[in-house]
């Protein structure tokens, strides 16, 4: 029976749903496209290998010069996506989300430039785009002639995307934009930019998404920015003063943009995990070689059970996010319509174990880790900004909690209307309908709840199974509790929330990494899977213990110490105690 396709995994598992069909057996690639990869891979190695230096060079003059964009061009980075037809290879979600991972391994600069373009800079007109539109840019998008750049960020509009001031005016069949970009990858070099504009007066919403091109008067670029990270990377302002642009170059609907660029980012997320994968195989890689290397105390600190620890866990962390980025990527291609948590639980996870990992392996270079001669310091400072761009990682925690909230709060009485957008009204009772109170006493129970288990794993992932269904059921009644106890003031409980959101990305990530698992035993059997399914036990471990701790912190925490310190600190600008 095929699988309904509406379904989203988390969602449902916030009612206490277990959708395994959603999510095994765990994806395959397709056989055309990993051909392809293996020929990309080749290609890239013998390219980009060995050229350490320019990578360390660039990063210190902060450009990649435009003999080597050129490279890029050739060989082909620019077109992943683009469909066949415009000249590309055609790549989906899985394959370029893989073809990222490798590029990620030789420079994070690198990566960007041709992920920002793939990713959400041409992303919308490969969604959203018209016939028309399609026919005037891929071509050129396809072959770098035109790079492409994402323009939604402002001064005053991170990640409340709503509070954009670039505007649009109707003026006959043309609109007038105007407005400042802020942080924009790619901006020095693209010619293409997808820009985000208010379009206030204008049936269905107020922000519309446009194609705004280099070429039309009025647009321009600030200065490169000077970073911490990605140094080598374009990053500018992009600056539209009174730019006339068609109403052919409409992406979308008018008032629809707000969607256009919450679609762009949520399918462009498998490619930033994609990067995050592919920085932590090669730290895996250099330090293992590292720590086998150096000596200290008459022996190679590869022995030591510290080091050991710290290479484990970037191995179990490294396994866990390749399977949740993977498995995102597979819904995309298989056509699911709603993504959008488990999407976001994907860049959570991929940035936050990226960041560990790279941490850890400078610890394990120790002062070699610290010197710029060495490629560690760089990655580190590469790594931070993915826990930042494309969504905070603060706001998404909120999102993915605040999206399970509402749909247990449809179950409650009085909360079907008034929970549909944002939690809008005050919520009156918390009596529960027939139809979630039976759920509840059957996931309480596990009388009458076939969706309440795993059935189809592997009898050798038992354990792990049933940490699952555990950390399951505990979820559900979180989220059950957060709603009775905050009631309407739920959204200023960001502690609660992020608990919340907390358990909801490590089941995920869990509920892949026993997919991936039970796709290897079923494949090679037990024993050849022996290192997989230590992953599985650890992971499955750490997974339980902070599901426990997150629950067991609904009702009995420190938040609100913790917000009369900060307070305090606001209140006096310092810290106020000293030892003299």
């Amino acid at each position: 029976m095929e699988t309904n396709k509406s379904i989203s995994f988390m969602r449902s598992l916030c009612m206490g749903q277990i959708e395994q069909d959603v999510v095994m057996p765990f994806p395959v690639m397709n056989p055309t496209e990993a051909e392809t990869l293996k020929s990309v891979f080749g290609t890239l190695e013998s390219w980009l290998k060995n050229r350490d230096a320019d990578y360390r060079k660039w990063d210190r003059e902060g450009e990649l010069p435009e003999a080597f964009l050129q490279e890029m061009r050739e060989m082909g980075l620019f077109g992943l996506i683009v469909p066949e037809e415009f000249g590309g290879l055609g790549f989906g979600s899985s394959a370029y989300s893989r073809a990222l991972q490798e590029l990620s391994k030789y420079d994070g600069s690198v990566a960007i430039t041709a992920g920002a373009h793939s990713s959400i800079g041409m992303k919308g007109l490969i969604l959203f785009g018209t016939d028309d539109q399609k026919a005037r840019y891929l071509a050129k998008l396809s072959t770098g002639e035109m790079i492409a750049a994402f323009c939604l960020t402002e001064a005053g509009a991170g990640s409340d995307a709503a509070a954009i001031k670039t505007k649009a005016v109707r003026e006959g069949d043309d609109w007038i934009l105007t407005g400042e970009k802020l942080w924009i990858t790619n901006g020095g070099m693209a010619s293409f930019f997808t820009v985000f504009a208010k379009t206030e007066g204008e049936p269905g919403g107020n922000v519309t998404a446009f194609i705004v091109t280099r070429d039309m008067a009025g647009v321009s670029t600030g200065p490169h920015e000077d970073k911490m990270g990605l140094r080598a990377s374009s990053t500018t302002t992009v600056i539209m003063d009174k730019v006339r642009v068609p109403k052919a170059n409409i992406m979308g609907e008018v008032g629809k943009g707000f969607k256009v660029a919450m679609k762009i980012l949520n399918s462009g997320r498998s490619g930033l995990g994609g990067g995050c994968i592919g920085v932590m195989k090669q730290l895996i890689e250099l330090s293992t070689k590292q720590a086998k290397e150096r000596v200290q105390f008459g022996k190679p600190i590869a022995e030591f059970g510290l080091v050991k620890q710290k290479v484990g866990h970037m191995v179990v962390d490294c396994y866990a996010t390749e399977a949740a980025v993977t498995m995102v990527a597979h819904l995309v291609d298989d056509g699911f319509e709603d993504y959008a948590v488990e999407a976001a639980i994907s860049k959570v996870f991929a940035s936050e174990c990226l960041w560990r990992s790279a941490d850890e392996a400078l610890q394990i270079a120790a002062g070699n880790g610290y010197m710029c001669e060495f490629p560690y310091e760089r990655i580190v400072r590469n790594a931070r900004i993915n826990r930042i761009f494309e969504g905070t990682n603060d706001i998404l925690r909120l999102f993915i909690a605040l999206t399970a909230m509402n749909d247990v709060g449809k179950n409650l009485k009085e909360l079907s209307t008034s929970v549909k957008g944002i939690f809008n009204d005050p919520i009156k009772g918390f009596g529960v309908l027939s139809e979630y109170a039976l759920r509840r006493v059957s996931q309480k129970t596990g009388v009458g709840g076939e969706k309440n288990s795993f059935t189809k794993l592997n009898p050798a992932l038992a354990e792990a199974a049933a940490i699952f269904e555990e950390g399951s059921r505990d979820l559900a009644a979180g989220a059950d509790r957060i709603l009775r106890k905050h009631g309407k003031n739920i959204i200023g409980k960001q502690f609660a929330t992020k608990r919340l959101a907390d358990i909801m990305i490590d089941l995920f990530v869990l509920a892949c990494v026993l997919s991936r698992v039970n796709s290897s035993v079923e494949k090679i059997g037990v024993e050849k899977a022996k290192h997989e399914l230590e992953i599985l036990t650890v992971f499955s471990g750490q997974v339980r213990r902070r599901t426990k701790s997150n629950f067991g912190k609904i009702d009995n925490n420190d938040d609100e110490l913790i917000k009369s310190l900060a307070d305090h600190a606001y209140e006096i600008e310092k810290f106020e105690w000293d030892t003299i």
